[in-house]
């Protein structure tokens, strides 16, 4: 156990005088951080969906975790570059039996975007849902072609 009483210089000879603020301050974040130590993350930051974003040469590749949502219950557009991928975890409750002890899952909406690179062709955006993985395949634009001009006489 730590003391609460600050230590002054003529008790420990060689320590600096710590300030009896900063000694409680420290005291306060170890409760705090023994108390939810064990704990789950909150139960909002579960509605923001994993996610996964790969390249290969001819194609963007986003790969979404949906756990739970079927094809009607998600949403793709495309509009200035952003892809964005909305969705919502509904709660169908008719239980009238059941007297809850503990409820981790969540339910409510959610919104995810990722940035595109420019000349993206939104038409050409496939995806598909399987097993509550949601797979966004988005063809590369061709790179900028040079052209040489010749520069002739006047």
């Amino acid at each position: 156990m730590k003391s609460l009483i600050p230590v002054h210089r003529e008790t420990l000879p060689g320590r600096r005088m710590v300030s009896p603020f900063l000694a409680l301050q420290q005291e306060i974040d170890s409760l705090f951080e023994g108390f939810t130590r064990g704990f789950s993350p909150s139960p909002f930051q579960s509605l923001v969906p994993s996610m996964d974003v790969s390249e290969t040469a001819k194609e963007i590749e986003v790969t979404t975790e949906l756990p739970g949502l079927e094809e009607k219950d998600v949403q793709l557009s495309v509009a200035d570059q952003t892809l964005s991928i909305r969705g919502e975890k509904k709660s169908e409750r008719e239980e009238k039996d059941k007297d809850y002890h503990m409820v981790e899952r969540s339910y409510g909406s959610f919104s995810r975007t990722v940035e595109l690179p420019p000349g993206v062709n939104a038409d050409a955006i496939k995806a598909t849902m399987s097993k509550g993985v949601l797979k966004i395949t988005i063809p590369k634009p061709a790179p900028a072609q040079s052209k040489k001009i010749d520069v002739k006489a006047a």
